[in-house]
């Protein structure tokens, strides 16, 4: 039976709204309403004769047979969009068209992607790039996103992932101002007489600060009255001195160059993963996508 146009374009739809369980969400990703998102569903819905998705002011969830069409459906238009992004090959590199959809780190935003876009955009103007800044660990594939950038270690496993940078070493910082009134730690158990800011994760767990020397190892809950999880935030508060920040060293380059922040315990400062760009293995990379990988690897904006 001959499939028509508008129901190829309502299949789309429900697509988008089972990914994101949101209509606000799925209109965003289609450019339409949600309002007009509802009444294309439900249209559809009465067309079909069976409910497909419950929703109310707080919710939006599959029926049993809106899982079934869910599953049916995902892997062919997983490999439609993945057909039709092969015509991309046949552009020219110049003439890269679409749209990029990704969710990454703080750190990774600003370190990775800011320094690359401006240069991408000159060589591909007509890409669109979509960048959604979390340090909360998503489903890229829940979020509606191509891909997703975090540091090595926390890539799920059902991934593939792709390395962009080298790894980073992780330093403690402070003001000079701070430094001169509180003295400065020799060794990271002389950080319980310091006020330290410490970090909350996307999990809401807080993180140990780590240390490394030669063979000894240590982990520890930095003592302090401010939990943080913003990187400008640590920075701006660390050079008034507020206390003693733990971050990736290229985080604090240039307010050690200017003067602002001092490198302690530099003698244990570890070395941590780098970032890494992942994606669902059954998913062909679009076409731009792979354009600002490769840019990535060129620039090198941290090493490779």
């Amino acid at each position: 039976m001959r499939t028509k146009r508008t129901e190829l374009a309502d299949l789309g739809t429900f697509l988008a709204i089972a990914r994101h369980r949101s209509f606000r969400r799925a209109g965003l990703e289609l450019g339409v309403s949600a309002s007009a998102l509802s009444h294309a569903l439900k249209a559809m819905e009465a067309r079909l004769g069976v409910r497909l998705i419950n929703r109310t002011s707080r919710s939006v969830t599959l029926t049993a047979a809106g899982d079934d069409l869910l599953a049916s459906l995902d892997a062919p238009f997983a490999a439609i969009g993945s057909a039709l992004d092969v015509l991309n090959q046949h552009r020219e590199p110049t003439k890269a068209t679409g749209r990029i959809r990704l969710n990454v780190l703080e750190h990774a935003s600003t370190l990775l992607l800011a320094p690359v876009l401006p240069p991408f955009h000159e060589r591909h103007p007509q890409v669109e790039i979509d960048v959604r800044v979390s340090n909360n660990l998503l489903d890229v594939v829940e979020a509606g996103a191509d891909a997703g950038i975090r540091y090595g270690g926390t890539v799920p496993q059902d991934m593939v992932a792709q390395r962009l940078s080298a790894d980073l070493r992780w330093v403690v910082v402070g003001a000079p101002a701070y430094l001169d009134r509180h003295g400065t730690p020799d060794h990271p158990r002389d950080l319980g007489a310091h006020r330290c800011l410490r970090i909350r994760l996307g999990d809401d767990s807080l993180y140990r600060w780590e240390f490394e020397r030669a063979e000894e190892q240590i982990a520890l809950e930095a003592p302090g009255s401010v939990t943080i999880d913003n990187t400008q935030f640590a920075l701006s508060l660390t050079v008034a001195g507020g206390g003693l920040a733990y971050l990736p060293e290229p985080c604090v380059g240039p307010s050690v160059a200017q003067g602002e922040l001092r490198v302690v315990l530099a003698d244990w400062a570890p070395m941590g993963p780098g970032f890494h760009l992942y994606y669902p293995g059954r998913r062909q990379l679009p076409t731009g996508l792979r354009l600002l990988i490769d840019l990535i690897r060129e620039l090198k904006p941290l090493g490779l």
